[in-house]
């Protein structure tokens, strides 16, 4: 079985990615991805596969892995059919090594974390009163916005710092004999998406980045971002839009034009779709 690497999308303004799966959750294939990784399910049943470990799941189920780690969750047929009253429905919080700055990870308080990240590369199962702590503090972080999500994030860190409540899943063979190399293909996309998106983006230009063909990277981007590629651009520009309209020197139509708009009904159309509210109305919240 190929494990395929794979992407949450990110929000511009956001350092860590905190992502809800409801429904027939994690319809993706085997794969990976260059961000540690904690996976709560809250509802659901079924086997999850982490590296060559395979075991089963259920509601409190609580999995810390690290980059590159293929893995894959399954339901239960009855969650996949809809049989089930209740969907499923999972939190996922991604982070990356640095998403604080280069220096972070050299900070003296960090050290005791650094030794469950090193181990996360196995896959940690979370067990006990350090799963329920962080079962809790995962639910409350999908209402949370700025230091107070970035808070407890770090409460997380220290849970995970003390305890001795985990189990490691994949076998150190797996772990020793597992080489993937697609990252580079990610950070040219990535790197061109973030250069250009302020600007009329060429769908040919970035698949010859990638070095495909357009139809092929579309598929592609599709199939490892879970969102069309334009959606993708959308997602960061809208973000970067919330950036600006921080700015009390900016006003909308600049916040708009300078995140790659070229219409602003559609700016204004976009902007509610993903962020349930109006700018004007994002700009009130900020308080400016």
């Amino acid at each position: 079985m190929k494990a395929v690497e794979y992407r949450l999308p990110k929000e511009f303004d956001k350092s860590f990615i905190v992502f809800r799966e409801r429904g027939c959750f994690f319809p993706v294939p085997w794969h990976y991805h260059p961000e540690y990784e904690l996976v709560l399910v809250t509802k659901s049943t079924g086997r999850r596969m982490v590296g060559d470990h395979i075991g089963y799941f259920n509601a409190g189920d609580l999995v810390l892995m690290g980059p590159m780690l293929p893995h894959v969750w399954v339901n239960d047929t009855k969650y996949i059919s809809g049989n089930n009253k209740d969907a499923a429905d999972a939190i996922v919080v991604q982070f990356v090594e640095d998403f604080l700055g280069e220096k972070f990870l050299q900070l003296p308080e960090i050290e005791a974390f650094k030794k469950i990240l090193k181990l996360s590369a196995y896959g940690l199962e979370i067990k006990g009163d350090t799963r329920n702590s962080i079962n809790e503090l995962m639910k409350r972080m999908l209402t949370a916005s700025g230091l107070q999500r970035l808070s407890m994030l770090f409460a997380i860190f220290d849970l995970l710092s003390a305890t001795k409540e985990y189990q490691l899943l994949a076998s150190p063979a797996f772990i020793n004999n597992t080489t993937l190399h697609e990252s580079d293909r990610f950070n040219n996309i990535t790197e061109y998406i973030m250069r250009n998106f302020d600007s009329e983006i060429s769908l040919n230009e970035v698949a010859a980045v990638a070095n495909m063909a357009t139809t092929t990277f579309c598929n592609f981007f599709k199939e490892h971002y879970r969102v069309t590629f334009m959606e993708y651009v959308t997602e960061i520009r809208i973000g970067h839009a919330c950036k600006l309209l921080g700015d009390p020197d900016k006003n909308i139509v600049e916040a708009a034009y300078e995140s790659g708009f070229n219409n602003l009904a559609n700016f204004n159309r976009q902007f509610k779709k993903l962020k349930n509210m109006t700018p004007t109305e994002y700009r009130k919240m900020l308080e400016i």
